[in-house]
């Protein structure tokens, strides 16, 4: 039961002892773990404020990532209609130059047709006048074959003229 009742001595030892460990710690100890102390929580504090620099600056960031990528979409969606406006421009100059061509063709074709339809009328006059020709030699070979044929016919020749 000593432990429970202690003795005038063994609690003036334990006091003694106390006291000069509180003295030793205080004397040696309590300064430098106060001190690793304050530099630990001045190192917590320094850390606690860079990061929240550092996530204002990451807020500040985002919202400049952001401002680019909205810019970036919107030169994007502009390069695209111009691309867009020159295509259909190109479609449409294309579309142009086609039909210019196709009407120059259709032109020159109708052009040739109605050349070549002079050509063949002009030939066929040709041919008319020379069959009506060799025609009109025949008739008159044949009908002018004596000489008194070719007097009657002449003599109705003067008599049709106008000379009378």
């Amino acid at each position: 039961m000593e432990i429970v009742s202690p003795g005038i001595g063994l609690i003036l030892w334990m006091t003694i002892s106390f006291a000069a460990l509180i003295y030793i710690l205080q004397r040696y100890a309590w300064k430098p773990i106060l001190k690793s102390l304050h530099d630990r929580e001045e190192t917590i504090d320094e850390a606690l404020n860079q990061a929240n620099l550092a996530r204002d600056e990451m807020k500040t960031l985002k919202a400049g990532n952001e401002k680019l990528l909205k810019e970036a979409q919107e030169e994007r969606n502009v390069i695209l209609r111009e691309a867009r406006k020159v295509k259909e421009s190109i479609i449409e100059e294309a579309r142009e130059k086609a039909n210019e061509e196709a009407n120059n063709i259709v032109e020159n074709a109708k052009e040739r047709i109605e050349n070549e339809k002079m050509a063949a009328l002009t030939d066929l006059k040709n041919e008319i006048a020379f069959i009506s020709i060799e025609v009109a030699e025949k008739i008159l070979e044949r009908e002018l074959s004596t000489d008194n044929k070719q007097e009657d016919y002449i003599k109705k020749l003067i008599k049709n003229t106008h000379f009378n």
